[in-house]
């Protein structure tokens, strides 16, 4: 029985400790990602831009935020750019899902089938059982044929 309590009592010290690191005011790095994710909810892609650069720039390794930056881009058909940033978050994260499906989504619209078709292939590699961005490419390409 006093292991219990034991095991109890730690279970709710815990708790305790991770509940109080979910309440801990966002990141200066998060906030700046909020930001650049409500400019690109309004479809403002220059101000997601905006935001993102200086992002990327003090944060290097951030391949959510390259893969942002090169939405952004990709949405202001800046597609050469885009490509830079995608490549640079699949660079950082080989298995980054959304950046695959993305410069994919950019090659299509660049008429490069069979480029987006190599991101299709990566997804359904890292995708086990299917996955969003697996269906939404490959939708994608179905149509742009």
């Amino acid at each position: 029985m006093p292991f219990i309590r034991l095991l109890l009592a730690t279970c709710l010290l815990a708790s305790t400790f991770a509940f109080a690191a979910d309440t801990s005011p966002p990141s200066p790095r998060d906030t700046e990602l909020e930001k650049a994710k409500t400019a690109i909810a309004r479809k403002d892609w220059a101000g997601a831009q905006a935001v993102l650069e200086p992002y990327t720039a003090t944060n290097p390794r951030s391949a959510d935020g390259f893969n942002l930056l090169g939405y952004s881009l990709r949405n202001q058909k800046k597609y050469d750019e885009s490509l830079v940033a995608y490549k640079q978050a699949l660079t950082l994260d080989p298995k980054h899902k959304g950046a695959h499906e993305y410069i994919g989504i950019a090659y299509i619209q660049m008429g490069q089938l069979d480029k987006a078709k190599e991101h299709l292939a990566s997804l359904d590699k890292i995708c086990t059982f299917s996955c969003e961005e697996y269906r939404d490419l490959k939708k994608a390409i179905a149509q742009a044929r």
